[in-house]
């Protein structure tokens, strides 16, 4: 049995049956971010990311906006968990025949990023590679009452996203604004059950919500909000990296978040009992019972 075999997600399922932990996590694998006790009224969150040149990124890319979306992916993670993100490590693996300055640009974009979300880099290690490789390992905190994870979705509720989705590879994956404001304005105002960022594409991380929330749901294709980039609703399905958030909320709490002026929120489904599994709704209003898919690493 090789890694093609099993895939990305079969093979995380590998590691998670194998990991232990003690009572200081409050929740491990399986959500943006672990969350960790820190103290009566605030969790710990902790995230990493990595990119590869070639998976991730084109080497033609300026190296700017590469350091820029490294962090913003982590940044992105602790969002989904309406966090705020506070300290960053930072490892990479480089090329012995990369120019200096593409390594001060690629530096450039990393830090202005961490100044503007006042995030602190603390520290990292540095290795050679055949080509370019970026982790990056946050902290943030949250509130707990404010605390967002995957597994609250319930029947009943209004499936929402921020943004326009489809046609990230044009360069919003590069480019894009991690949804930090959104997120925290959301639980300061309005009950929250589920929220996740949209990194794999929306039907695959849709169904991440639905896995740990033991729930289906339903969605309408003629209410997902087109970017311009888009292809049509198939590419805005499975487009990877938008890294807009996907939410549910009590259709109470829904009708107040739209009718909120201060950001675009789009409602797009509900959430349905575990049984109905997943389902669209054509522009014919024609059902369709659909299996996850976006992009996966292998």
């Amino acid at each position: 049995m090789r890694l093609k075999d099993i895939g990305e997600f079969g093979l995380i399922k590998r590691f998670r049956d194998k990991i232990k932990t003690d009572n200081s996590v409050v929740k491990g694998s399986g959500d943006d971010c672990a969350v960790l006790k820190l103290d009566k009224d605030n969790y710990q969150l902790f995230t990493c990311d990595m990119i590869i040149e070639g998976v991730d990124f084109k080497k033609t890319v300026d190296p700017a906006l590469v350091g820029r979306k490294a962090l913003a992916i982590s940044i992105s993670d602790i969002s989904a968990c309406a966090g705020i993100p506070r300290h960053a490590v930072v490892s990479l693996g480089l090329p012995l025949a990369m120019p200096v300055s593409r390594v001060d640009r690629l530096a450039k974009g990393l830090f202005s990023l961490a100044k503007k979300y006042r995030i602190n880099i603390v520290g990292g290690d540095i290795s050679s590679a055949d080509k370019l490789i970026i982790d990056v390992s946050m902290l943030g905190v949250v509130e707990k009452k404010n605390l967002c994870l995957r597994s609250g979705a319930k029947t009943g509720d209004i499936i929402m996203v921020t943004g326009s989705l489809g046609g990230s590879i044009k360069g919003k994956h590069l480019k894009f604004e991690p949804r930090l404001k959104e997120a925290r304005y959301l639980v300061n105002n309005f009950k929250i059950n589920s929220m996740i960022d949209i990194s794999d594409g929306l039907l695959q991380d849709l169904s991440h919500i639905l896995e740990q929330s033991s729930a289906g749901a339903v969605m309408y294709e003629k209410l997902i909000p087109l970017s311009r980039e888009a292809r049509g609703v198939d590419d805005a399905l499975s487009s990877g990296e938008e890294f807009e958030l996907l939410l549910t909320a009590s259709r109470d709490q829904a009708n107040r978040i739209i009718k909120s002026s201060k950001y675009r929120f789009t409602p797009i489904g509900e959430i349905m009992p575990k049984a109905f599994g997943l389902r669209t709704i054509n522009y014919k209003n024609e059902y369709s019972r659909i299996k996850s898919r976006g992009f996966k690493h292998f």
